[in-house]
């Protein structure tokens, strides 16, 4: 689905790190394995929970491999908020963020739908290109995008995803649409866009990131991710799940 650093952290995180009410409506946990270029780069899992009309998510995208080895990268997140008529609606959203060059924190919530950037640690200096969070009501967080893209989902509801997503400077888009269904397997054909915040040459550089969804029947009859297969700034990139 990603991207370059940003745009790839924006989306991406993994590892579970919370807990979820075992008497949720939907529990989802998942760990995927990040390949570029055919080379071990990292894992990526997401866990969550529905639970009647509200919902909770965390995760942590790391570096591994021969990457890690070249820089420690570790992105820790949580999620929470409202879940009603298939549409999720954040609440507050917190990422703890370690580049190997920099570490920081920051923490948005949520007023109507309307996201406010409450901390950011250390303070950074604003950007002319700097998008106003007020401006980004009905956006999503970057958790919660993933969440949303890689729950568990009925068949009715596959390749259906559209979503607005903001993390304090940037928008972006995320979407899906139907491709093909054989046997078990339903392919969704989507798109990462860069829309606003991004520097020039961010934008310059690349503002379409297609990738391909591969879902597969569980035991329960709903779909789950097993793959993405996505274009990024360093070639061809891969999650597929443990």
């Amino acid at each position: 689905m990603m991207i370059s650093r940003r745009g790839f952290a924006a989306l991406a995180f993994g590892i579970l790190f919370g807990t979820v009410p075992a008497s949720a409506d939907q529990i989802d946990s998942a760990v995927f394995d990040l390949t570029l270029k055919g080379i071990h780069a990292g894992s990526l899992s997401i866990s969550g929970a529905i639970d009647g009309s509200s919902y909770s998510a965390s995760g942590v995208l790391k570096s591994g491999g021969l990457v890690a080895l070249v820089r420690k990268v570790r992105y820790d997140a949580r999620a929470n908020g409202t879940f009603r008529d298939g549409r999720f609606t954040p609440h507050r959203y917190q990422e703890d963020a370690n580049t190997g060059k920099r570490q920081s924190q920051s923490v948005m919530e949520y007023k109507n739908g309307t996201p406010q950037v409450k901390a950011y640690n250390p303070p950074r200096p604003a950007y002319e290109t700097d998008v106003d969070p007020a401006t980004q009501g009905g956006t999503v967080d970057p958790l919660t995008a993933l969440y949303a893209a890689l729950r568990d989902i009925p068949a009715a509801e596959a390749c259906t995803l559209k979503v607005f997503m903001f993390d304090g400077r940037r928008r972006s888009q995320v979407y899906l649409k139907p491709y093909k269904t054989d046997g078990d397997t339903v392919t969704c054909l989507g798109e990462y866009r860069r829309l606003a915040g991004f520097a020039a040459h961010e934008m310059e550089e690349k503002q379409r990131f297609p990738f391909r969804m591969i879902y597969r029947r569980a035991e329960n009859g709903m779909l789950r991710t097993e793959e993405i297969v996505m274009d990024t700034l360093y070639g061809k990139g891969r999650l597929k799940r443990r």
